[in-house]
């Protein structure tokens, strides 16, 4: 997958517009697996949805976002200018596949999970009827769903055992690229390192996968790489054992995020994200950043050499 200047602005009533992903160039190879992380309201969902065509009518998009299906000839395709028809029959669970953040709504309540992941294997593989049933439940098995549940409504089913579902769905396709939003919320500690594992086989089969986390321990165990994302903007990139190991992180805020761990200081970023609709004059994070000077406050940091600050 190659982003470039990936932009979504929502227009609000008054004329206003709140820009939540801000000019992102990111790119993500076969094999790998990325952890975009950030606080909750920086963009990470808004950046996801926007690969998959469903964000509200009142988004505008912009960029070129193209992603390529391993072991064809076809030149990549830019997702964002797909008409919907080519979305909903060559993208969705096909080219990209989605975990959900609120696998609820991703559920239909009047049937099973039997049913309807059955037919997500059926549509996607061609699966016989006669191994239909043994292949659904080993498609459960993937993501740790109780066979014993498989006959369960969604509305039977805890959030933790919702999300479980949605990500035994999302993983059927085996899609070339595969985008897991909060994949663990709702889940034990024991389901969360078996989550990210199977997300860490999907990329170890050579295919790509993004996964959208507040879970930095999560992110460690799974990620090669780590983006950091802060009011819209990507503000470090690093690889994963420099980000969490030796030297750790540049940018102040990402450097923020790690301490506030249990395993670290424990002590959180001070002072609160600011509204998208009014953002600061120069680096965003200024306001809360101890090494900010004037130059922050008027100046807004170009990224570069894997950073967006004046003093990394």
């Amino acid at each position: 997958m190659s982003l470039r200047h990936l932009t979504v602005t929502f227009r609000m009533r008054g004329g206003r517009a709140v820009r939540a992903v801000n000019d992102i160039d990111l790119d993500l190879a076969a094999g790998e697996c990325l952890a975009l992380v950030g606080e909750s309201g920086c963009g990470k969902s808004v950046l996801a949805s926007a690969l998959l065509g469903l964000l509200p009518g009142n988004a505008v998009v912009s960029g070129t976002a193209l992603v390529h299906s391993p072991g064809t000839p076809t030149a990549p395709l830019d997702v964002l200018s797909a008409p919907e028809k080519t979305l909903a029959t060559r993208v969705r669970g096909r080219l990209i596949g989605l975990v959900p953040q609120s696998p609820a709504a991703h559920l239909t309540p009047v049937r099973t999970v039997r049913s309807q992941l059955a037919e997500t294997v059926r549509e996607l593989h061609g699966t016989p009827r006669a191994e239909l049933r043994a292949a659904t439940e080993r498609a459960a098995a993937r993501a740790a769903f109780p066979p014993d549940h498989l006959d369960h409504y969604p509305h039977q089913l805890s959030g933790g055992l919702a999300q479980r579902a949605a990500t035994a769905a999302a993983l059927v396709g085996d899609a070339p690229l595969l985008l897991a939003d909060e994949p663990t919320t709702g889940l034990d500690r024991d389901l969360v390192e078996h989550t990210v594992d199977e997300l860490r086989r999907h990329a170890d089969a050579g295919r790509a996968v993004l996964i959208v986390t507040h879970d930095l321990v999560a992110a460690e165990r799974v990620a090669d790489r780590v983006a950091v994302m802060y009011a819209g903007r990507i503000v470090e990139i690093a690889p994963a054992p420099s980000f969490f190991g030796e030297p750790g992180p540049r940018h102040p805020y990402a450097h923020g995020l790690l301490q506030a761990l249990p395993s670290r200081t424990f002590v959180p970023v001070p002072g609160m994200p600011p509204e998208l609709s009014r953002l600061p004059t120069g680096c965003a994070f200024a306001p809360r950043c101890g090494r900010a000077t004037a130059q922050c406050t008027t100046t807004l940091p170009a990224f570069t050499d894997g950073t967006a600050c004046h003093h990394a």
